[in-house]
């Protein structure tokens, strides 16, 4: 790799990803994962939860390469998506209108300054009400696949999701048996109005508490849809306090198409030293 790296901070309604112009092949691709876990490091690094590689493509305006914060790859993220278009319109590589390569497929954009407006994959595998044995109990558990794996958990009320153990259980069952050998994205969800929610996301490969999720808002909001308790479009009330959209049309079963809309920040710009790309050595 190059002995420095110029790369820029960028906040999708909370979640943060540090972004590089990759069309050069300054990170070689087998050199990705451990760049990202190196640098997403936080008090240490630069600090964030994901990696965004930005590369050439034949077919549409450019592909990127997605690497969560401990090395993983990610079929899709919502916020990382919106992020990417963003940061793609600003270097001239498209238009205020794009499409790009990901894991999941074709991603569509559009930009409108610093609001970004996400076309997600078709959502499948929408299952409800399924029974799930967590610590002695057996609980209902949602579950719908927007790009990558989400299980869902309704709250009752708001009350109960601020002082519900994100974490905790959020790690128990996006690691459970049920959704081996993947594993899942686990949302917890109170009901705010006829068009609103509040989410809380633990997501897999950051293996924390998020301030948003792009596909964890969006598998919310199907669900709820889905068992009659909101329409849309649906607005995400976020822990990181910033609102997404998500479009669609009502009717049986899943939409065919979904869109994610939110607040897309540039935080700063930088290089990183060489000295950065280093391992750090720390005690215990």
């Amino acid at each position: 790799m190059s002995a420095t790296i110029s790369f820029t901070k960028m906040s999708g309604s909370g979640n943060d990803f540090i972004l590089i112009d990759n069309r050069q092949a300054v990170v070689p691709r087998e050199s990705a994962p451990e760049l990202a876990r190196t640098i997403c490091r936080r008090k240490i690094s630069v600090g964030a939860d994901g990696l965004i590689l930005i590369e050439r493509d034949g077919e549409v305006d450019f592909s990127w390469g997605f690497f969560n914060s401990d090395g993983s790859t990610a079929e899709m993220c919502g916020n990382g998506a919106r992020c990417a278009a963003r940061f793609a319109h600003i270097l001239g590589i498209c238009g205020s209108r794009l499409a790009f390569r990901s894991l999941a497929g074709i991603i569509r954009a559009e930009v409108l300054d610093r609001r970004v407006k996400v076309q997600l994959t078709p959502p499948h595998h929408l299952r409800l009400d399924e029974r799930l044995e967590l610590d002695g109990r057996r609980i209902a558990v949602q579950a719908v696949n927007t790009g990558v794996p989400h299980a869902v958990f309704l709250l009752d009320g708001e009350r109960e999701l601020k002082h519900h153990d994100v974490v905790g259980e959020g790690r128990k069952v996006r690691f459970h048996d049920h959704f081996a050998p993947a594993g899942s994205n686990v949302n917890f969800v109170a009901v705010v109005g006829p068009r609103s929610l509040a989410v809380r996301t633990y997501e897999r490969g950051v293996e924390d508490e998020t301030l948003a999720c792009g596909t964890g808002a969006t598998a919310a909001a199907l669900v709820a849809a889905a068992k009659g308790l909101v329409e849309p479009p649906v607005t995400i009330h976020t822990s990181g306090g910033e609102i997404l959209t998500i479009h669609f049309r009502a009717g049986s079963g899943l939409p065919d198409e979904v869109y994610l809309e939110g607040e897309v920040r540039v935080v700063y710009q930088g290089r990183l030293w060489r000295e950065a790309l280093e391992p750090l050595a720390l005690p215990g």
